[in-house]
């Protein structure tokens, strides 16, 4: 007889998982399912939707192999009721038990779904993370700002990760000044780990396409890891052949080269493939074998230890309303060349172009190039949040939401960000060689043919001025337009206005 269902779900594969580790193989059924709730929520990337489905097939067959009872729902299942909710139901009536135990899961949608079931629930704290819920509320509690940068360097104190004699190693915390440089000519580093899909990704391959393929993006050249033994040859190429040029040129980006020196570890890690203190753990081994250099580990170390674990507490933290939020009152809709990146500005063509084929840009593309235009163009946050968290294979909701609503389109009005991360088509043109190829002049201000970073940004500051005239990170912008010529002042003002017009028209711009 079952005594009790451990649930798992698709972003929890990891044999390390609380729930697991308290169940008892022998009467115990751990139930897994995939459902078209999940699939279609948002129209997730085909790529994501492959991974996530091979890498659950592959860890059920794991866990069967480790002698442990699996109840296994496929999508195309004739039985599949389409909901986590329903599937947790239907294996409860079948193996005549009303216990469930599952890891408390990363969204307040599934939180609420598991909440509202008519059974015995136990939601298990996921201890994947460093950091607990209730860590995090103590350490933000009577702050006036929940700035990362303080919330990381507890999370160094408490990992040990490059600390020497309760020092930072190097005598700073944080080397981010150094790893701002324009990319190289040439890149040395061939790209992530790729993997031919065996016959079970294959499977999903072929099933993914049958039933997804209206969806942005495609399954074609997929090559991700998709189980534990693969994503740790994938770690394995990034400590060895990029970690040590990743710190110079992280924010970098270029036409023709995809992933630069980044570690395309972060779908492994948002999906249990990877852990993160493992992960930290091989990049410090570098560092201490002279193998990358303190910069580049530190920020590497900083993203997983740092920004991860802080935007979960903040998602945590701020609670169920959070993706709901507007500050700035953004109400415009998504334009069309999110979905299809027929634009002629370069650098927005390029980063959705990618993001088609590959579910994938880095963090400086989202940020600076897509988050940045639906920013200053006052597009609706929740439309942006709700792209994000569609088109990219990494993307699960406590991590991408307060990414987007928070540092990428201020909507939660400064919890993250201490100001906006807008910028003209200078920082664009600075850290990459999109502008070269650019319709768009990046060195024009004014007239059809000048940027529309250029003529946005001012334009944005101008809107929101009473909200930012004040902070002393924006004063001296506010004060560089003050002795503009008044005369250009209304041009840029009113070439901006006609940008706007044509953008919501739906003209191709």
């Amino acid at each position: 007889m079952v005594k009790k269902l451990v649930v798992i779900l698709g972003d929890q594969l990891s044999h390390n998982l609380a729930a697991l580790k308290q169940a008892d193989k022998a009467n115990d059924l751990s139930v897994m399912a995939e459902v078209s709730d999940e699939t279609g929520y948002v129209p997730h990337h085909p790529k994501k939707i492959v991974l996530i489905l091979a890498a659950m097939r592959k860890f059920a067959t794991q866990l069967r192999q480790e002698g442990w009872h699996v109840a296994y729902t496929q999508l195309e299942d004739a039985q599949n009721s389409g909901s986590l909710s329903g599937e947790v139901l239907r294996q409860a009536a079948l193996a005549g038990t009303d216990q469930v135990v599952v890891t408390e899961p990363a969204e307040w949608r599934v939180i609420q779904a598991f909440e509202a079931l008519p059974l015995h629930v136990t939601l298990l704290q996921d201890d994947r993370f460093i950091a607990s819920h209730a860590e995090f509320d103590r350490w933000a509690e009577g702050r006036k700002a929940l700035r990362m940068e303080y919330f990381y360097r507890d999370m160094r104190r408490k990992t040990g990760f490059l600390m020497e004699e309760g020092l930072p190693a190097g005598g700073k915390w944080n080397f981010d000044h150094d790893n701002r440089k324009a990319a190289p000519k040439d890149i040395t580093y061939a790209g992530p780990k790729k993997f031919e899909p065996d016959a079970l990704t294959q499977q999903v391959i072929d099933l993914v396409d049958r039933r997804f393929s209206d969806h942005f993006g495609t399954t074609e050249g997929f090559w991700f890891a998709t189980d534990r033994s693969q994503a740790l040859q994938a770690l394995d190429r990034f400590i060895h052949d990029a970690l040590v040029s990743f710190g110079d040129y992280q924010d970098a980006m270029l036409n023709d080269n995809k992933f630069l020196y980044h570690a395309f570890l972060s779908p492994y890690l948002n999906i249990g493939l990877l852990s993160p203190i493992e992960v930290c753990q091989a990049a410090e081994a570098a560092w201490q074998a002279g193998l990358a250099p303190l910069n580049a580990v530190e920020g590497f170390i900083r993203q997983i230890i740092g920004w991860r674990e802080y935007m979960r507490g903040i998602y945590f933290h701020e609670g169920p309303d959070y993706t709901a939020r507007n500050a700035l009152n953004h109400s415009h809709p998504l334009p069309k060349f999110y979905w299809d990146g027929a634009t002629k500005m370069n650098c927005l063509s390029k980063a959705v172009a990618q993001t088609h084929s590959e579910g994938y840009a880095h963090h400086i593309q989202r940020l600076m190039v897509t988050g940045n235009f639906a920013l200053l163009a006052g597009i609706d946050p929740h439309a942006v949040h709700e792209w994000y968290l569609a088109v990219y294979v990494d993307a699960f909701e406590w991590v991408e939401a307060p990414n987007t609503i928070g540092m990428s389109q201020f909507a939660d009005a400064g919890i993250i960000a201490s100001k906006p991360y807008v910028s003209s088509g200078a920082y664009i043109n600075r850290m990459s060689d999109y502008c070269k190829t650019c319709a768009y002049k990046v060195a024009q201000k004014t007239g059809e043919s000048a940027c529309p970073f250029n003529l946005l940004y001012w334009d944005f500051l101008l809107r929101n001025e009473e909200k930012f005239a004040k902070n002393p990170r924006m004063a001296q912008m506010y004060r560089t337009w003050a002795r503009m010529d008044e005369t250009r002042k209304e041009t840029v003002l009113s070439d901006a206005a006609g940008f706007l017009t044509r953008l919501r028209k739906g003209d191709h711009v």
